[in-house]
């Protein structure tokens, strides 16, 4: 069996995500989101919010897990038995990042392979970080997420103020 990891922190989970997942669980048997304690981003949820976000958006997808993992990335992949990570790329902006990431991760672990998949058009200028800017000035964001995690975001925000 075939099984792949998606890692990010998901802070929010958006369609843009939810397209690269649902592609690549045409590609194999399993994914396996993966979603980072660790990070050098700040998070508004916390990683179990992160997880149940998730968990809600994926209930419906055969073939989907979602974990939360702390420290390297190749580490959580051999740990699930995978060799392969899946990087999502919207813009030729991220590919520099994801290009040093990925070389990153070939030094550290030479049998893992990363996997670029590039977002439907129509998402290409989501981000997590857009959608958190905008939400915050009270922007209309229900085309970028799904309902429930619109919700958390409102939710959230609200509490912020």
């Amino acid at each position: 069996m075939k099984t792949a990891i998606y890692p990010g922190t998901f802070d929010p989970v958006t369609k843009g995500h939810m397209d690269i997942l649902t592609r690549a669980t045409e590609l194999f048997d399993e994914v396996i989101i993966a979603v980072a304690a660790d990070s050098n981003k700040a998070t508004l949820f916390t990683l179990q919010e992160r997880i149940n976000l998730l968990e809600e958006a994926v209930r419906d997808i055969e073939r989907v897990k979602v974990r939360g993992f702390e420290g390297l990335t190749v580490e959580f992949a051999r740990e699930c038995g995978s060799k392969t990570i899946i990087r999502g790329l919207r813009v030729v902006g991220d590919f520099e990042y994801e290009c040093r990431l990925a070389l990153m991760n070939k030094k550290l672990a030479p049998d893992i392979e990363t996997v670029f998949l590039m977002t439907n058009s129509q998402f290409s200028f989501i981000s997590s970080s857009a959608i958190k800017w905008a939400v915050s000035l009270k922007g209309e964001i229900s085309e970028f997420v799904l309902p429930h995690v619109e919700q958390a975001l409102l939710e959230k925000y609200r509490h912020n103020l």
